[in-house]
């Protein structure tokens, strides 16, 4: 077995940036041009977003990608 272990999954703090702005996960979908359920996906850290939304991301809130992500492995 290689020393990646693909199951881990990135934690992440999106709702609670999403929460602190006091907008809906529908709002932040639109201003970052992917499906609601995409947002959900993140939040529920059942997906990792790519590279670029993870800067769109850091970017629409004003902040560091690790600010908001954190990977675990």
């Amino acid at each position: 077995m290689d020393k990646f272990n693909l199951g881990n999954f990135m934690k992440n703090k999106l709702k609670v940036f999403r929460a602190m702005k006091g907008i809906t996960q529908k709002d932040l979908a639109k201003g970052l041009s992917v499906t609601r359920q995409s947002i959900v996906s993140i939040e529920n850290e059942k997906y990792d977003p790519s590279l670029k939304l993870a800067f769109k991301i850091a970017i629409y809130f004003g902040v560091q990608i690790e600010d908001i992500f954190d990977y675990e492995g």
